[in-house]
């Protein structure tokens, strides 16, 4: 019997202020699987992202991540994931490891796991004690992405994981991306970097006008004769 979808959008529709940024997303990934989101700005892939964190409610369509109907308990779904936003969320006025050992704590994971996530993300130990408003851009999305890693998710979520950093820091995120697949959990991404992201992701969905336009299985050399299931609709 085939395992429940880590994400299952059927007709969903979402309205931010009077717009409605999805206008009907059929979706659904299963577990493992990396799924990068492309489309043009205003398409609907952040909002897309919000929704599947629960953060924003569903007007309209049915909605699951993870097993929770997100009409009914979206709250609930928000500790198992984790969100990869445009702002970092870390407190400026704080150090970089209380940052980290905060948002640890938050989450319900430890301040060891907080710093072995800083270490995965090769933030360099000069930094741990300075506050998070002297940084430069690069460094404050490792010790966001160090947040996010930290929490183990079972479902990431990426909203452009590759700006700010540098070529370095963009490997790493690669690397994060293949490890989290292979442990088991789903990443769904969005990235205007779309050489980078095809070449790590394994389903490319494109969005436009708040709907899936397109939903595409990359194959690669490597999967020849391998079967393997498809998650995307027939």
């Amino acid at each position: 019997m085939a395992s429940s979808p880590v994400v299952d959008l059927r007709g969903v529709v979402a309205v931010v202020g009077r717009f409605p940024a999805l206008a009907g997303v059929d979706l659904r990934v299963g577990s493992g699987e990396v799924v990068l989101v492309r489309g043009p700005n205003g398409a609907g892939k952040t909002t897309l992202l919000r929704l599947c964190a629960g953060l924003l409610p569903v007007t309209d369509g049915h909605a699951e991540v993870l097993g929770v109907d997100l009409a009914v308990a979206g709250r609930d779904v928000r500790r198992r994931v984790g969100l990869l936003g445009h702002a970092t969320f870390l407190y400026a006025d704080l150090t970089v490891l209380e940052n980290a050992v905060f948002w640890a704590r938050a989450t319900g994971v430890t301040p060891d796991d907080a710093v072995a996530a800083l270490d995965r993300l090769e933030v360099p130990a000069r930094v741990r004690d300075l506050p998070v408003r002297s940084l430069s851009t690069g460094q404050r999305r490792r010790v966001s992405l160090a947040v996010t890693v930290a929490r183990r998710p079972e479902l990431w979520l990426l909203d452009e994981p590759h700006a700010g950093l540098d070529a370095t820091g963009r490997d790493l995120v690669d690397g994060l991306v293949a490890e989290a697949s292979a442990a088991g959990a789903t990443v769904l991404f969005a990235s205007h970097e779309l050489e980078r992201a095809e070449a790590v992701a394994r389903r490319i969905v494109t969005i436009a006008g708040g709907v899936v336009t397109d939903d595409e299985v990359v194959r690669r050399s490597s999967d020849a004769g391998v079967g393997g299931e498809v998650s995307g609709d027939p």
